[in-house]
């Protein structure tokens, strides 16, 4: 037991480690390197940060293990709302939180919490009704966050584009750098893919072979998950600390991040996992 257990912890930090030094990372320049937006930068970065989630609901779905699965979405989360939370009040920038199109966003956010909680409670009555649901919600909240930036915070990028036409930007480099950027990103999707195989394996071997219970091994999952959220909401603020605007910038880019990593979670990655089990 104790050997697969040192296997589990290897395996999920290696996930992290990949997902925070390479995939997360190369997806940040490269989204710099396009001159994206903090609201898309965001987006891309709680797309990347939600890979780990992907790997293990689809693995623990894929052995039979949907409880692993629905704990591991519902405690990933909630981390990463505290973690959000934190990351705030340390950046002293608690005060952004008082921009009305924050407040929304963080409302959706609180709802990705209590929904994967009702999940839970309709564990064993799972079918493919919910999955339509839960894409029919991900649609939209989706445009309910794109209508609220629109509406509220959109009047941000007129100050980036102001930053941008005094930086001289060398496009060529650009180029050859986007083109690495976007190697790194196959290279640790492929590294993910192996990698979260073997976590597969050892999942069931915890789960069949010593009993222990699917909540305690979502619960784990959903704190390993969490990291890479950990390190992009810091990231995102500090990335505007040279710049006067930086308190609500950096906010901007981290709620984003915090609201499309918890929707994709639930919505999209939860379905996932309900569809792979219910077929298997």
């Amino acid at each position: 037991m104790l050997i697969e257990i040192i296997k589990f912890l290897i395996y999920s930090i290696l996930i992290v480690m990949i997902s925070k030094y390479m995939l997360v990372k190369a997806l940040r320049k490269l989204a710099e390197n396009l001159k994206l937006k903090p609201r898309t930068i965001g987006n891309i970065a709680g797309i990347a940060t939600s890979i780990p989630e992907l790997l293990t609901v689809t693995i623990s779905s894929f052995r039979g293990l949907m409880g692993t699965s629905v704990y591991n979405i519902i405690s990933s989360n909630v981390i990463n709302f505290i973690q959000y939370s934190v990351s705030l009040i340390v950046n002293k920038n608690h005060k952004a939180i008082k921009n009305k199109g924050i407040i929304i966003q963080n409302i959706l956010v609180i709802l990705t919490i209590i929904f994967p909680i009702i999940l839970l409670k309709l564990e064993n009555t799972l079918n493919i009704v919910i999955v339509f649901i839960l894409v029919a919600m991900y649609i939209i909240f989706y445009w309910i966050s794109k209508k609220i930036y629109e509406r509220y915070l959109s009047y941000e990028d007129i100050k980036i584009e102001e930053r941008e036409k005094e930086q001289e930007v060398k496009e060529r480099d650009n180029n050859k750098q986007s083109f690495i950027y976007v190697g790194y990103i196959l290279i640790a999707g492929i590294l993910l893919y192996f990698i979260g195989d073997a976590l597969g394996s050892v999942l069931e071997n915890l789960s069949e072979s010593f009993g222990i219970a699917e909540s305690i091994l979502g619960v784990l999952l959903g704190m390993i998950t969490s990291i890479p959220e950990l390190v992009t909401f810091f990231e995102a603020q500090n990335h505007y600390k040279k710049e006067e605007d930086k308190n609500l910038l950096g906010v901007i880019e981290a709620t984003n991040n915090l609201l499309t990593s918890n929707m994709l979670n639930l919505f999209v990655i939860q379905a996932i996992g309900i569809l792979i089990y219910i077929l298997i």
